[in-house]
């Protein structure tokens, strides 16, 4: 004879004070819990990457004028690669605009495309001119 015989075919015991817990609810008791709310998005924040900006030489910066300086007087369309600091931590990552110069505002050193993109002159890394008014592409 086993130790539960004389029990094991009893009905289920059930309180008439409180009612039955739903199968969900008792699914959710034994569900994880994070003790340490925050700490997993903190954890991917340190993990995520950012690049270093990268300085130009004289010469460089000297290309880069003229270049600006072509697209401003012809109207031509320009693709800006320039950097875009990071908000959170150091460092930050290279982005892409790419459209025609409306003005560029030296008071604050700004590039302004006809979209309203705003571009800092001293982050801009490269402008490839894409199209000049009157040339094919």
């Amino acid at each position: 004879m086993g130790a539960y015989d004389d029990i094991i075919n009893l009905p289920h015991p059930t309180s008439a004070k409180h009612p039955r817990m739903p199968m969900a609810d008792r699914a959710a008791q034994f569900s994880p819990f994070q003790a340490l709310s925050g700490f997993g998005s903190a954890i991917r924040e340190t993990a995520r990457v950012t690049g270093e900006r990268v300085e130009l030489t004289e010469d460089e910066k000297a290309i880069l004028d003229e270049k600006l300086r072509l697209l401003l007087e012809t109207g031509g369309e320009g693709v800006f690669t320039y950097f875009l600091p990071d908000e959170r931590k150091d460092g930050g990552a290279y982005v892409t605009a790419v459209g025609p110069v409306k003005r560029i505002d030296q008071l604050v050193r700004q590039v302004i495309l006809t979209d309203r993109t705003a571009i800092p002159i001293d982050d801009i890394l490269e402008i490839e001119i894409q199209a000049l008014p009157g040339q094919g592409l």
